[in-house]
Formats: structure tokens, sequence, C-alpha cells
């Protein structure tokens, strides 16, 4: 023990003696448009142009919509939801959906009341998915 305790104490003595010595740290951008090296510029240009995966004749037709196209699909949703609320309507009245149970295809739907409102539970048997909305009372 006595010697690991001289040993620790001359270590301890050769270390301090020793002067400590540092150098100042600087942080230099790479960019050239922030003040780095200009000879940087054509690695930072090569690097970006291999990373991008953005061709311009097979990727901007991707962004161009067709307005007719749009005019169509809009037109269908607006026939199937006023289809879908005319239907429901002759089915339950002005009321709408009242409690219990109902099966339309493959899918089941709960109507039960809750705590916080109107609680409709569907159920997918084709998938198995199963969805929960709460209609709040007003």
């Amino acid at each position: 023990m006595k010697y690991f305790t001289w040993l620790f104490l001359i270590l301890g003595f050769l270390f301090l003696n020793n002067p400590l010595t540092a150098q100042e740290l600087v942080w230099r951008p790479t960019n050239p448009a922030f003040g780095g090296d200009t000879f940087n510029y054509q690695w930072m240009l090569s690097s970006a142009q291999a990373q991008n995966t953005f061709t311009e004749a097979r990727d901007v037709d991707r962004f161009i919509r067709d307005p007719l196209a749009d005019f169509q699909s809009s037109l269908q949703r607006q026939i199937l939801n006023q289809l879908s609320r005319q239907l429901i309507s002759q089915m339950y009245g002005e009321i709408g959906l009242e409690e219990g149970r109902y099966e339309f295809g493959e899918f089941i739907i709960e109507v039960r009341p809750g705590a916080d409102g109107l609680e409709i539970h569907i159920f997918d048997m084709s998938t198995g998915g199963e969805t929960s909305i709460i209609v709040p009372y007003f």
C-alpha cells in the first residue's frame, strides 16, 4: 500500500512540474458562400449534383395537373356524396343514425351513446380494421 502511495506522489509531481500547453481552436466554414475556402466550391457542387435525384424530363410531368381530370374527379366525389346523403336520409329519416348495430356489405357499424358524445365504431370485416368516431353533444 505504501508503495502505491509513493508511486502516485512521484507521478503527480512529474505531471505537475510540466507546463500545461494549449492551442486556440478556430472554426472555419467549408462553404464558400459563408466565408469558406473558394477551392471547396467545385467539390461541394459535384457532391450536390451526385445526390440530386430530380430529373427534369421525367419528374416535371408528375407535377402538372390536368384541369379537366380534376374537374371530373371533383364532380364524381360530389355526386357520390349527394347519393350517400340521400340514401342515409331515406333509410334512417332526418334524425340520421340511431343507437344500434348496422351492417353495410363488409362493414359493421355500432352506434351508442358515450360520456363525451355519440360513439360510432366502424369495423371492416375484410381487413380487420377498426375506426372509432366520437360526435360530441351540443
